[in-house]
């Protein structure tokens, strides 16, 4: 009975579905998280009689046919790249985006990722890093002596030295942003990577063109709903037993057949 195989079908998509849902709700509170959503697929159809055959010598037609799909598929999971809540921290190197745009990261390989979680600091040479210790680009490195950090919204680095009146510019943070961010590739740690889905990144200064600006002590949370989370994950449990049902309704039937006389 090709009911049971659909059934199977059914609950593995909402498996995978579920999966999705309890990563976001694990991450409701992880810095710049963004959400993930999986979209699913009918599988190929079986065609009996197919749409639009002739069905007699006069010449008529199919008008509808004869077509029993086979079930269902996960076909991709992607992110939904939306602003997320803006969490005050008074941390002069916690930065949040407020718009379009990724802070750009040096890896130790020399690769390039890209995140939106602005949880910076200061390493043992003065340059600003995230809390692994990877380098933050351009690379800009704050000197022992600066007694305060400015950091406008354009992404401008101005410090206030010992003993001097006027503020130093030390530089300034850009953004990178793509075509389809929902083509990024994710690899932990709030990173992520360029991938031939995403396009090519276009580097920019903040508050020009079509990037964000910056926000100085305060950091971008998940934009995670907890309460649309909590109803997903109810639909897709209702959708697993309604599955879990057609297997138990298919496995009745074989039975009564198998106890036919």
């Amino acid at each position: 009975m090709r009911s049971l195989d659909i059934g199977a079908t059914g609950m593995m998509a909402q498996q995978t579905n579920v999966d999705v849902i309890s990563n976001n709700i694990a991450n409701m509170t992880t810095t710049g998280y963004k959400r993930q959503r999986a979209a699913f697929q009918d599988l190929i159809y079986q065609t009996i009689n197919r749409p639009g055959a002739t069905s007699s010598d006069a010449g008529t037609t199919v008008p509808s046919g004869l077509q029993l799909g086979l079930g269902v598929k996960t076909g991709a999971v992607y992110r939904e790249h939306s602003q997320g809540p803006i969490e005050m921290t008074e941390n002069d190197l916690d930065l949040a985006i407020l718009g379009r745009g990724f802070f750009q990261v040096e890896l130790p390989n020399g690769d390039t990722a890209y995140t939106r979680d602005g949880t910076f600091q200061i390493n043992e040479n003065g340059e600003i890093v995230t809390v692994q210790g990877y380098r933050v680009l351009p690379g800009i490195t704050i000197p022992a002596n600066a007694t305060g950090i400015d950091i406008s919204p354009s992404g401008e680095v101005q410090v206030n030295i010992a003993n001097q009146t006027a503020t130093s510019n030390l530089g300034q943070l850009q953004l990178a942003d793509f075509i389809n961010p929902a083509g990024l590739e994710a690899i932990g740690n709030n990173f992520l990577l360029e991938t031939d889905a995403s396009g090519a990144p276009v580097v920019g200064n903040p508050n020009e063109d079509n990037f964000g600006h910056l926000e100085q002590g305060a950091l971008e949370r998940s934009n995670v709903d907890v309460v649309s989370e909590i109803t997903e994950l109810i639909t897709a449990q209702r959708a697993y037993e309604m599955n879990s049902n057609v297997i138990s309704t298919s496995d009745e039937m074989l039975l009564t057949i198998t106890q036919l006389r």
